[in-house]
């Protein structure tokens, strides 16, 4: 779709209307106070492909939008994140500039078909004093695949105010990406072929985010761990400062990848043969800009049943916390071969 058709249908660029959040601290985070530099004059030319196609909504009639796909997981489903962006996108077009979610709750209800565009019928439940309701609901094939209600909010500053304390890491600058550390491996000569050519696979998805694995992983020999993982993630390319409604949908989209994985992680012996988000919740705190690194803190409390809980918490630099997550999922395992390892 062009980028001007879009803006004259109600794309993600007409949430750019509003500037403020009404979180509990300033509206704008101290990132947003930082002088552009030459890089990120680059990367505003660059402009955030989650903003120009991902998040980019068609406007069919009043309250009913269509969202297209970018970027497929391997197992070609719909990417659970981008269902609950999209969804957020068009419930944030149905309330006024002075609103701004602080909570939704979602259910993935059926298999996302990537073939086809998505539909998203918002419906306005409730218009409060304070706190607004919106439902929406994700439709392919004339059926719900996902609902979600997401809860919005006027700035009400209060006294009460506490979070817990950010996990002191290793800032972003000192570490690697995912794609860096695979050409690392990569580069590694004793690697074997089946090897080679899972990683070439990872480096061939067009992920629309960055991530720089706080404790990396080997991508091609594993070993038990805590069900808890930190890694750094922003939006790739420019989404600038000032638009929370815009920064949220993006962080909804982001906040689902490799979260439901870390229930995994104390069992190498074992691999997922089939894997589902079943329903998604995440709570606003503060302002942040998701086109710069936060810290995503994903650990896992409980699995069994073949379903696995996980817990999220996405942390600015400079240790507020801008958001929570939490997900349960489908599990269900294999036992790894030597032959199947990657």
């Amino acid at each position: 779709m062009a980028k001007r058709e879009a803006d004259a249908s109600g794309s993600a660029s007409d949430l750019t209307n509003s500037n403020d959040y009404g979180g509990t601290v300033s509206p704008k985070s101290p990132e947003d106070e930082r002088t552009e530099g030459p890089s990120s004059q680059h990367d505003q030319d660059l402009k955030s492909v989650l903003v120009t196609s991902i998040l980019n909504l068609e406007k069919l009639d009043v309250d009913l939008y269509r969202g297209t796909h970018h970027w497929v997981p391997r197992t070609q489903r719909l990417f659970g994140g981008q269902i609950v962006g999209q969804a957020l996108v068009a419930a944030a077009k149905s309330v006024s500039d002075n609103l701004y979610v602080h909570s939704l709750h979602c259910y993935f209800v059926r298999t996302g078909d990537p073939k086809i565009p998505v539909l998203y019928q918002v419906d306005r439940t409730r218009d409060g004093r304070s706190f607004t309701v919106r439902s929406v609901k994700a439709i392919q094939h004339g059926q719900p695949i996902f609902i979600c209600q997401a809860s919005f909010q006027m700035l009400q500053p209060s006294p009460l105010q506490h979070q817990f304390t950010m996990p002191q890491v290793p800032q972003p600058d000192d570490l690697l990406t995912v794609e860096e550390l695979i050409h690392l491996y990569l580069s590694k000569p004793d690697l074997a072929e089946k090897s080679k050519q899972g990683l070439n696979k990872l480096l061939a998805n067009e992920v629309p985010i960055e991530i720089k694995p706080v404790n990396p992983p080997h991508f091609y020999r594993s070993a038990a761990s805590e069900p808890k993982k930190l890694f750094w993630v922003r939006a790739r390319g420019y989404i600038g400062e000032g638009n929370m409604k815009l920064h949220c949908c993006v962080a909804a989209y982001v906040s689902d990848f490799a979260f439901l994985g870390t229930a995994l992680l104390p069992y190498p012996n074992y691999r997922a043969h089939f894997s589902a988000s079943l329903d998604h919740a995440m709570w606003f705190h503060n302002t942040f800009r998701s086109d710069e690194w936060m810290l995503y803190e994903c650990e896992s409390p409980w699995a069994g049943g073949s379903r696995g809980l996980v817990q999220g918490r996405l942390w600015r630099r400079d240790g507020v916390l801008a958001a929570s997550c939490s997900q349960e999922g489908v599990l269900r395992v294999r036992p790894v071969t030597e032959s199947s390892k990657l």
